[in-house]
């Protein structure tokens, strides 16, 4: 299981005073040298945080250490297109519900793969390795192979929540189906949303279908105890199934 590490609670810290610090790239270069395999930006179109600069400003970072980006966003024409033009290393399509605060679910498949496929031909012509947001549902995923993507991004969120709880063990086990069922499909699994250093090493011990994740807010959340750097270290650390301690952050 390998880290990217979502940088747009740093851009958003950097919006809300209108100058440029905290630096998105600054902030890449920190998390890479700590241990990080690659970095994720989701480009949303009201520009709350990423922009098209700090998209572009980590392509070029990422080509010169030789990393990978993850591009998330919606469909929009002007994100496609500057994956494109960047030829970013994968693109993650994520369903916008207009006024959502986040993400919070999957591609609704088959009905909406049309919309999906001829962006997915696009990327993949590139050279671009293709990637979709889906709920923990195993059935949905058979629908996954006529979009054309490379892999899924589970929405793990819902497992995070029940994490610990009542709801603990349905919640794991539907992320678990839903990657062994991408897998026997020969399509890779990467997962995501609200994952941590308490949940994560279950899922990286559990589910080795995982090949990468991408967090973001909860590492911003204990870096601000641990630093950065330690914090990086630590996730690396659950990545490989490793017990680590957590900050209490709330």
């Amino acid at each position: 299981m390998k880290l990217s590490v979502n940088l747009n609670k740093v851009a958003l810290l950097r919006n809300s005073r209108g100058h440029q610090n905290p630096g998105v790239r600054v902030a890449a270069e920190a998390v890479l040298d700590a241990g990080a395999y690659g970095v994720t930006l989701h480009w949303r179109e009201d520009n709350r945080h990423t922009r098209a600069d700090d998209v572009r400003a980590l392509a070029a970072l990422c080509r010169e250490r030789g990393v990978e980006l993850n591009l998330e966003g919606d469909t929009r024409d002007e994100l496609v297109e500057l994956a494109l033009e960047l030829g970013v290393s994968q693109l993650t399509l994520v369903p916008v519900t207009p006024g959502e605060i986040t993400s919070d679910h999957g591609w609704d498949l088959p009905r909406e793969t049309p919309a999906l496929q001829p962006i997915i031909a696009r990327a993949k012509a590139r050279g671009i390795r293709t990637s979709i947001f889906v709920d923990a549902d195993a059935e949905r995923i058979e629908h996954v192979p006529a979009t054309g993507a490379d892999r899924v991004e589970i929405y793990t969120e819902p497992y995070a929540a029940a994490f610990g709880g009542a709801q603990h063990e349905r919640e794991f086990s539907r992320v678990r189906d839903t990657a062994r069922a991408a897998a026997k499909l020969g399509i890779g699994v990467n997962a995501g949303h609200d994952l941590d250093l308490l949940n994560l090493p279950l899922l990286a011990r559990e589910v080795p279908e995982i090949v990468e994740v991408s967090i973001g807010h909860a590492i911003v959340c204990d870096a601000l105890y641990l630093g950065l750097h330690e914090t990086i270290t630590r996730y690396v650390a659950a990545t490989r199934g490793e017990a680590v301690s957590a900050p209490c952050t709330r």
